[in-house]
């Protein structure tokens, strides 16, 4: 995404999106665009000090004006003659009591007849076009009526863009219909076998995917109970691959009958981080230095979280690379995972920023110093998302009766495969055995960022014996999983369902941001049984044996293929 930032140019239209979508709001601003003016800005001063003003002035006059108008009921004198100063008075208390429903009253209700972007649905990436979002009055409709043959030959012949069936028939399921039959014309190649029916296409419009001609079934397997901070959770993971459920269920079963794991949440926030230049290094180091400053972080912070009710502005971490300055901002989100959350807060610091350091150019809103879906030491270090340790304590008893292996077998084995080996390899985030398999299961089936898998597997595997030896102590340290209960693929049928059955469906009203850390600390908690499965397989030699008997159809190829 390469957006510069540049003098003020005439605002591009925004396309709106379905007015039933999940956001209900309209896509975002072009970045760099003029944005609306609002109450707070009558007056070129901090937020608090604008308010603070007009509340003095409102109440001031109220009181002045109650005060003459009882003195003139006293005195019988008229209430609609007025002197000089009463009249001031009038218009001053007009004029902050428009400020103050300006400010107040209108973000109020607004937040009840249209939830904003950041409140809800957040994890609706930034940067999608979504092209084919009905509008309330579809451009050039096609009549239903018309034959379907000649709808797909007019797609066909490119004389209907495909994005737009959509907007143009007003049904989703008959759009995804016709463009599945416009392809396997065009290619000259059958999608049989790709499910069409059964499936609700309204619901992904405008925020989970575009053109749809289909959707792919994933078997989805339940492990557990897994034993959790003393609850107990059955875990969804939607897989392909044989083995993975049967050996996280084992796991469970171990850390289950020692006792169960614990989880700690060591931090939570989201982060962006725009690249922006200047003429020299030395104005790049000014605004760093500007940004690091203690003192100008609660006037950032201000300007940072009206991006949404549940944006805070964490810290600012700045990094300077020649006359280049990478920015950044790490905040809370509440439930959602806080992409966009975070990005608007950005969009507004920038804006602000803009002001005091004219010659700033904003070249993208995202520098990579963020660093999303990259593997990238700044996650592994400092943290993305929430940052969760899962623990537990493996009796010896249930690591020869239910993992079939020993504690210095798995001891030794971690030393030189996950910690050892993993040096070798010049891994970065990837202690581990196979924290990515539970990760990618889970995010699919409860509706994740698929692609954020890369640096939530972030994960360091520590096995050592304790109790002199008898039992087994194992770890795993996840400083990225980056998860949401609202917003994206969150809302859809299927892995609302998964959600519901973690008990972490949708944002929670009395403390927002804890059914997304829960889904983090199951996630975390999860690959410590599938570790130490996984771990114990291979101590004891039955890997190959296991995938043979699990991960192999006995069905006969000959007969598929023919």
């Amino acid at each position: 995404m390469d957006i510069r930032r540049r003098p003020p140019k005439p605002p591009l239209p925004t396309t709106p999106l379905h007015p039933h979508s999940a956001s209900g709001v309209v896509a975002s601003k072009p970045y760099g665009a003029p944005t609306s003016p609002r109450a707070s800005d009558a007056l070129p001063l901090p937020l608090f000090l604008t308010n603070g003003i007009f509340f003095t002035l409102f109440f001031s006059v109220a009181y002045f004006l109650l005060h003459r108008w009882r003195e003139k009921i006293r005195n019988s004198i008229p209430l609609h003659v007025l002197t000089l100063s009463e009249l001031a008075a009038v218009l001053s208390l007009i004029v902050s009591f428009i400020y103050l429903l300006g400010f107040f009253g209108i973000d109020f209700v607004q937040s009840f007849i249209s939830k904003s972007d950041g409140d809800t649905d957040e994890d609706c990436n930034i940067h999608c076009s979504m092209p084919n979002a009905i509008v309330s009055k579809p451009e050039n409709p096609i009549d239903l009526s018309e034959d379907e043959e000649d709808v797909i030959n007019r797609v066909v012949s490119g004389e209907i863009p495909s994005y737009s069936l959509e907007s143009k028939l007003g049904d989703c399921f008959k759009a995804a219909k016709i463009r599945r039959e416009a392809l396997q014309l065009q290619t000259g190649r059958s999608v049989e076998g790709l499910p069409l029916e059964g499936f609700d296409y309204e619901s992904i419009l405008g925020q989970c995917c575009e053109m749809p001609v289909g959707y792919v079934q994933i078997p989805v397997g339940i492990a557990g109970p897994l034993l959790l901070n003393g609850r107990e959770y059955s875990v969804p993971m939607a897989t392909t691959e044989g083995c993975l459920v049967a050996s996280t269920n084992r796991g469970c079963k171990a850390i289950y009958a020692s006792g169960g794991a614990a989880f700690v949440l060591l931090r939570d926030g989201m982060t962006r981080a725009p690249v922006v230049r200047f003429s020299s290094a030395k104005r790049a180091a000014e605004l760093k230095f500007f940004l690091e400053d203690p003192l100008n972080f609660d006037t950032l912070s201000v300007v940072f979280n009206k991006s949404s009710r549940f944006a805070r502005l964490q810290d600012i971490k700045c990094a300077v690379a020649g006359k280049n300055l990478y920015i950044r901002f790490r905040c809370s989100t509440g439930d959602a995972m806080g992409m966009n959350m975070v990005s608007k807060g950005v969009q507004n610091v920038l804006d602000y920023l803009q002001n005091e350091f004219p010659d700033m150019d904003v070249i993208g809103i995202s520098g990579n110093f963020c660093s999303d879906k990259k593997p990238a030491a700044v996650n592994w270090v400092e943290g993305r998302g929430k940052s969760v340790v899962s623990e537990a304590v493996i009796s010896g008893d249930v690591v020869t009766k239910v993992l079939k292996t020993t504690v210095p077998a798995l001891v030794e084995l971690n030393m030189l495969k996950n910690l050892t080996g993993s040096a070798i390899a010049g891994a970065l985030g990837g202690f581990n055995a196979h924290a990515a398999n539970i990760v990618s299961a889970i995010f699919l089936a409860t509706g994740q960022d698929p692609a954020q898998n890369v640096e939530s597997s972030h994960c360091i595997t520590m096995m050592e014996a304790v109790n002199d030896g008898k039992d087994l102590h194992v770890s795993v340290t996840m400083p990225s999983i980056e998860v949401g209960t609202v917003g994206g693929g969150t809302q859809l049928a299927s892995q609302s369902a998964c959600l519901n059955l973690l008990g972490v469906k949708g944002a929670c009203k009395e403390s927002p941001g804890s059914n997304s850390q829960l889904l983090a600390a199951v996630v975390a908690g999860s690959v410590l049984a599938g570790e130490l499965s996984l771990m114990s397989a291979i101590a004891a030699g039955q890997l190959v044996k296991s995938h043979m008997k699990y991960n192999r159809s006995n069905r006969d190829i000959t007969k598929l293929g023919s």
